[in-house]
């Protein structure tokens, strides 16, 4: 596992996304993306990060963003959710999780004293030439999308 750090280069990745197709990281150069990782569809905190993310979407692409949300859940999955939710960001399916993996965020969570493996809720942005700019690790939803949005607006400064 690579361990990342502001000015690295992230793992690359072609995987597959909702509504058909593929997303692939190194082909997104020269434009800011967000990357961010989630633990599961139309549960409550990863619906509220997708609604938020959603919302600010057409502030992202005045600045020329992507805002991509990554979770271990299959492709129908994430179309439903999208659907129902009529979200406005792109889901890429780590099915197998060697992304998340070697992001190093398949790690061991622990809610009411029960130890399970899932997904830390991270995200990553992106600078235009492929480096990671900013990370917040182990997100607290409310507000989070905003924040990233300043950060964003800050690397065009």
């Amino acid at each position: 596992m690579t361990i990342l750090d502001i000015g690295s280069t992230p793992p690359d990745f072609t995987l597959p996304r909702d509504g058909g197709g593929t997303i692939t990281l190194s082909g997104l150069r020269g434009k800011p993306v967000i990357l961010y990782f989630y633990p599961k569809d139309d549960t409550s905190g990863c619906t509220q990060e997708a609604i938020e993310f959603s919302g600010l979407r057409p502030q992202f692409e005045k600045l020329g963003a992507k805002v991509i949300g990554m979770s271990p859940d299959p492709v129908k999955k994430h179309d439903k959710f999208k659907t129902k939710h009529d979200l406005k960001v792109d889901l890429v399916a780590d099915e197998d999780k060697a992304i998340i993996e070697a992001y190093g965020l398949w790690v061991e969570k622990s809610m009411y004293g029960r130890k399970y493996m899932g997904v830390e809720r991270t995200t990553y942005l992106i600078d235009s030439a492929g480096k990671i700019a900013k990370i917040w690790n182990k997100v607290k939803v409310p507000g989070h999308a905003a924040e990233v949005l300043e950060a964003t607006k800050a690397l065009e400064a």
